[in-house]
């Protein structure tokens, strides 16, 4: 828990570089923060609306899946598309992409951690 606290922190901290320092000083990428948000609301719903069967496959958890791509691949592509039309300096978009590769990384292990199931217990901790 601490880790992922750790490497989130880590992440914002590259995504506020990207903006924040006085060279770039272009706040664009932070709209990069809706992505952090909206990324993990497919797996929910799918968890929600889908039955507990041990099945290999569902229908609306790989629609899910796809959904979840969809939106990391629109997050790593929004910083590329401002570096192109000079709305950012490259250097700012090399920040939040790695900002990026953080924070999903962050997304990817808690869902890995704590998104077992219900045989989730606090005493490993």
């Amino acid at each position: 828990l601490v880790g992922l606290s750790f490497s989130g922190a880590i992440g914002l901290t590259f995504l506020m570089l990207g903006c924040a320092l006085e060279y770039y000083g272009v706040y664009w990428p932070m709209f990069v923060l809706i992505f952090y948000f909206i990324c993990p609301i497919p797996h929910f719903i799918a968890r929600r609306v889908s039955d507990d069967t041990d099945a290999a496959s569902s229908a609306c958890r790989e629609l899910a899946y796809f959904f979840t791509t969809g939106i990391v691949v629109s997050a790593f592509g929004f910083p590329i598309i401002l570096a192109r039309v000079e709305a950012i300096k490259w250097g700012a978009c090399g920040l939040v992409l790695a900002g990026n590769a953080v924070i999903f990384l962050t997304i990817l292990g808690f869902f890995l951690v704590f998104g077992r199931g219900d045989d989730f217990s606090w005493e490993q901790w």
